[in-house]
């Protein structure tokens, strides 16, 4: 008897599972929120020089504000005030001739900006003057904050492996909330950069454990429909969040909000089962049978449990050292491991890459930032669709390439649009949207099925960090529109594209019962080469 039988047994999609998949929807409410809150409260509004030290005498003081902008900022070429500059002295006789700006000695802002603040009424901007020369380090706040996602994915993945997927939920828990909170009280941007980094790195385990944790407790026959399931909450709480941002506008008051939801996750932390999979792979089969049991009694199936002892259960997963401690070496120790180590960095660094490139580009289409998120958090629900019925039909490897494909396409014919016609520019880049969360819908599936047991949290941690490289560098890939307006999209489409193509050289795992070691996933390897050198044969 395997594992998947005894889940069957059970009822491998009963209230148990239901239950245990409601309560990873709390935490995970907050995975949007934090990782697309930058659209937010990085936002850089409409801003100008304070030009108060302009006043010389008075004189100053008796114009209108219109006309202090005009004699103290040049305009620029779209007949707004500059951003960055302000004129030595004023210039008077522009009120007379306005047209006459050559050869006008200018400076940098001397004493600070006057922002917009119709918009945000705070941001992180407008808080430590982010704007001219320090604009990067505003838009580098993403960067800051996907490092710290990297290595807690790395990290994260490890320790579920090592000491299970509960305890080390907690933990994910708990750092997030803290950091999370800190970082809204921060009261400088060193600080403020440390604790995103720090919120990055604890809510990368609630973004890798909860997806692992509910496939690893439902059957073959529903695996495709609660990975859909579970990435449900990402597209909608990724439709609130310009709701929330819209009605909480001050980035402090905005970080604590969605920060929140993760205090009652600690609350209910304790009603979330461990992964009997993981327990038994690991030699703890008296905990696993405690599981199983209480499954079976929430689903109605204690008949079952009661003919099943832990030395019946200890060998529905057959391991050759109990006692044998995994890491991220195993991923590299063996041929095949090492494959499909290669072949996740790939596809994960193609699926981030261009989704959080299209993701934290709200203002490169031309439409109002709220309006452009809900559009982009809508528009992934047909995704969910889509690649609910490829995933049944197709199967993961085509689905998971076509999605890749498709938004390389979207984001190569976007650079053809005309940047003034924004409503088809945002109407392009939300379709490629929608491929691109197809495609991130599907990697995370289909990578927990790929990866055995006893190291499936190692890969998945593994793979996501190298999606956070892409991410990392997702927003420097935008500052090259600097040296060319299309050239982001061309590099994102590119890495796409090559992405798309490397699937097709993973295996195929569409109804495939789950890996449980990695001697089960070499001797699959050698299986299918020695089959496929026998149909070759003459």
């Amino acid at each position: 008897m395997k594992f998947e039988n005894v889940l069957v047994e059970v009822n491998g999609f009963g209230r148990f599972q239901l239950r245990t998949i409601l309560l990873m929807v709390i935490p995970r409410m907050t995975l949007p929120f934090h990782f697309l809150l930058n659209n937010f409260i990085a936002f850089i509004p409409s801003h100008h020089c304070n030009i108060s030290s302009l006043d010389d005498g008075g004189v100053f003081r008796n114009l209108s504000e219109a006309e202090r902008l005009v004699v103290s900022i040049p305009v620029q070429a779209d007949g707004t005030p500059n951003s960055c500059q302000m004129f030595a002295q004023p210039q008077y006789h522009l009120l007379l001739n306005s047209s006459n700006m050559t050869e006008l000695p200018t400076v940098p802002c001397q004493d600070g900006w006057v922002y917009d603040t119709s918009t945000f009424k705070s941001n992180l901007a407008t808080e430590w003057d982010l704007v001219c020369d320090q604009r990067r380090m505003n838009r580098g706040t993403a960067t800051i904050f996907f490092l710290g996602v990297m290595f807690g994915a790395a990290a994260f993945g490890y320790l579920s492996d090592r000491f299970g997927r509960k305890r080390s939920l907690l933990m994910s828990y708990l750092t997030t909330t803290f950091f999370g909170f800190a970082s809204a009280f921060s009261y400088n941007f060193t600080m403020f950069a440390v604790m995103r980094f720090l919120t990055g790195f604890g809510i990368a385990g609630i973004s890798i454990i909860t997806i692992v944790l509910c496939i690893e407790w439902v059957d073959i026959k529903h695996r495709t429909a609660v990975g859909i399931f579970v990435s449900l909450d990402w597209s909608i709480f990724t439709a609130l969040l310009p709701v929330l941002a819209y009605f909480v506008n001050d980035w402090r008051y905005l970080i604590a909000t969605v920060s929140t939801p993760l205090v009652l996750a600690i609350v209910s932390w304790r009603w979330i089962p461990e992964s009997a999979r993981w327990l038994i792979s690991n030699g703890k089969v008296s905990d696993a049978n405690f599981y199983l049991r209480k499954c079976a009694k929430v689903n109605n199936r204690e008949q079952f449990m009661a003919d099943m002892n832990p030395e019946i259960l200890s060998k529905v997963i057959l391991v050759e050292k109990e006692d044998r401690k995994y890491s991220f070496l195993d991923l590299v120790r063996t041929p095949e491991m090492r494959r499909l180590a290669l072949l996740t960095a790939i596809v994960w660094f193609g699926v981030a890459c261009p989704y959080y490139g299209i993701s934290l580009n709200l203002t490169g289409f031309g439409v109002n930032i709220y309006l452009t998120q809900f559009i982009y958090g809508v528009i992934e629900l047909p995704a969910k669709v889509f690649i609910f019925f490829t995933l049944n039909k197709m199967g993961r490897r085509l689905s998971q390439g076509g999605a890749l494909v498709l938004t390389a396409l979207c984001l190569f014919c976007n650079m053809f649009v005309p940047l003034g016609k924004g409503l088809f520019r945002t109407a392009l880049g939300a379709i490629g949207k929608m491929f691109s969360e197809a495609s991130f819908t599907c990697v995370y599936l289909y990578t927990t099925e790929i990866y055995p047991t006893v190291m499936r949290q190692n890969g998945l941690g593994y793979a996501s960090f190298m999606a956070r490289i892409g991410v990392s560098v997702s927003p420097l890939i935008m500052l090259l529109e600097e040296a060319w307006g299309q050239l982001p999209n061309m590099i994102f489409s590119l890495v796409a594209f090559a992405a798309g193509l490397s699937c097709y050289f993973l295996p195929e795992t569409h109804n495939v019962r789950l890996p449980e070691t990695i001697e089960e996933v070499e001797h699959k390897r050698r299986r299918s080469i020695s089959t496929s050198d026998e149909k070759s044969q003459p």
